[in-house]
């Protein structure tokens, strides 16, 4: 079972960077959102440390296609492989739920999943491509923020939905009415994307349908939505339309990033709070009805007082008891 994760594990790493370099932004490899780092750490919650080994396959097959030389390889590998496992130490390490039905588990998600972990992948690869003279010592800081901002963004868009689609079921005795509203913010969604990649710069409506799925749904409609306006939004960057259009790499990144980091907080964070805000609202529910139980036993149970241990009463056997009264010694 454990080499069939691993093998899977390696088969979606390489599948997604694959899907992810076809919005590359620098030397073919540096992309401004990187689904591997997402599913490498979603994979590590799910299944454990055990699938580390697929982590490291799937990066090294990803970038020996890429150059630019073994040793080169084998660094941006081990930097790859690095980054996701200080993610999943540091969560576990605070106790992160994977539910994400917390603020602190959306906070550690976001600052040390996403934004702490991935300094080690960006921080390694980038180095590795000036030292191997791909990237000019100038170059060294626009790839690092698009290699940091990139995985981070994978992190931050990926790991909520495969997180979901971990805990899924097959919901029973739904509303026609939710499934209608389900497929509304869905028509929805794709109508804000086609607006999105187009040349008027309307990026901000996505943030409506983020409120909306994070409300009515929690995370299982907030985080594919996020996932999908980011999608956009990269689309839109790459082709560099709408409030990308005419500027250079690193204002066009700082844009898109912010965007993308806005939307994820907005999911999460908001997602997470209406959770544990109907957490709450059934904890109370429950308290008043064990309370509501207890005065009713109360009421309709038997009044007589309580007797304390040694005194006067009957035996299981109906008959007196006799009290015990301590002896005195002279």
């Amino acid at each position: 079972m454990t080499v069939a994760e691993i093998c899977a594990v390696a088969a979606l790493y390489y599948g997604s960077a694959r899907l992810g370099l076809l919005q590359q932004l620098v030397r073919g490899q540096v992309t401004p959102l990187w689904p591997p780092s997402g599913i490498a750490v979603a994979g590590l919650l799910l299944r454990g440390l055990r699938v580390w080994p697929g982590i490291a396959l799937g990066a090294f097959l990803v970038n020996i296609s890429l150059g630019p030389s073994l040793p080169a390889v084998l660094a941006i590998t081990a930097g790859n492989t690095l980054a996701p496992l200080c993610s999943y130490a540091l969560l576990r390490h605070i106790g992160f739920r994977n539910e994400l039905d917390r603020l602190r588990d959306a906070l550690a998600l976001i600052f040390l999943g996403a934004f702490t972990g991935m300094l080690i992948s960006a921080t390694t690869g980038s180095g590795t491509l000036v030292l191997a003279d791909v990237v000019s010592t100038e170059g060294f800081w626009p790839t690092w923020s698009v290699w940091w901002t990139g995985d981070a963004m994978g992190v931050l868009v990926v790991v909520p939905v495969l997180l979901v689609l971990g805990a899924a079921r097959l919901p029973r005795g739904v509303p026609p009415l939710r499934w209608l509203e389900g497929l509304l913010l869905l028509a929805a969604t794709v109508g804000v994307g086609v607006v999105e990649t187009s040349s008027v710069p309307l990026m901000f409506l996505g943030f409506p349908l983020l409120i909306w799925a994070a409300f009515r749904f929690q995370l299982a409609g907030a985080a594919p939505c996020a996932l999908a306006v980011s999608t956009f939004a990269v689309i839109t960057a790459a082709r560099g339309a709408g409030p990308f259009a005419g500027h250079d790499l690193l204002t066009g990144m700082i844009t898109l990033q912010a965007f993308n980091g806005s939307a994820s907080l907005t999911a999460l964070l908001v997602s997470a709070v209406i959770s544990e805000r109907n957490q709450t609202q059934q904890e109370i529910a429950r308290a008043c009805g064990e309370l509501a139980g207890m005065a009713a036993r109360i009421a309709t149970g038997d009044h007589h007082p309580m007797r304390l241990e040694g005194e006067g009463g009957e035996d299981r056997n109906g008959g007196p008891t006799e009290t015990k009264r301590p002896s005195s010694h002279s």
